[in-house]
């Protein structure tokens, strides 16, 4: 098992954004997933999770087999830090792609968002899955139906395709709409202790990361 650091960027706040890639080696690589922690600031506990799960990955290397994992830890930590949705310049990063819904288009993406974009370029994830609050549902884009329904059963938080709201320049939209990526948008409960979200959630985490 191998978990290294691959890429690493600061923010205008002197905060780092750190990848992780974790895979077996001697295994012929079959599939590529990619999990993102802290979109918006104010949303902390995916950076427990995503921590947890790099723990999880290296005591149990079996979980992995011939997958390959990418890991975002905090993708906002301007944000996290101000304790705010938006990161330092007053962005809402999962309102920030560059998608066909996208209102202000001419604007030139967020160094968060870049450093997203980047990773897809590079890695070309077949299975993305973000992590936010508070709505405890299983949210999805693209083809990601099978996925979302398994997750649920294994964390007991209801499917639920539409959130209820517009989300021009999303995430979802920029890589499960326009790019036919399978996206989960892991919504956490707003109440709950880090342990105990880590408790419900570890074995859908396991079983995303083991995926095929």
């Amino acid at each position: 098992m191998i978990i290294t650091k691959v890429k690493e960027i600061f923010t205008s706040k002197s905060n780092n954004i750190q990848l992780y890639k974790a895979g077996n080696s001697g295994f012929k690589v079959t599939s590529t997933a990619l999990i993102i922690g802290v979109f918006h600031g104010d949303e902390p506990a995916g950076e427990y999770l995503v921590n947890s799960l790099i723990n999880d990955i290296r005591k149990n290397p079996d979980l992995l087999a011939s997958s390959v994992v990418l890991l975002v830890p905090c993708l906002n930590p301007d944000g996290k830090a101000q304790n705010t949705r938006e990161n330092a310049n007053g962005v809402d990063l999962n309102r920030d792609f560059p998608t066909k819904n996208q209102p202000n288009i001419d604007k030139e993406p967020e160094l968060e968002t870049k450093f997203v974009m980047e990773i897809m370029n590079e890695y070309k994830p077949d299975r993305i899955l973000t992590i936010h609050a508070p709505y405890e549902v299983v949210n999805y884009d693209g083809p990601a139906d099978n996925m979302a329904e398994n997750i649920s059963r294994l964390n007991g938080y209801p499917v639920q395709v539409d959130i209820g709201y517009p989300t021009p320049g999303s995430f979802g939209t920029y890589a499960g709409k326009e790019r036919n990526i399978p996206i989960i948008t892991l919504e956490l409960p707003e109440s709950g202790t880090l342990d105990q979200l880590w408790y419900d959630n570890r074995k859908a985490f396991q079983y995303f990361i083991s995926l095929k």
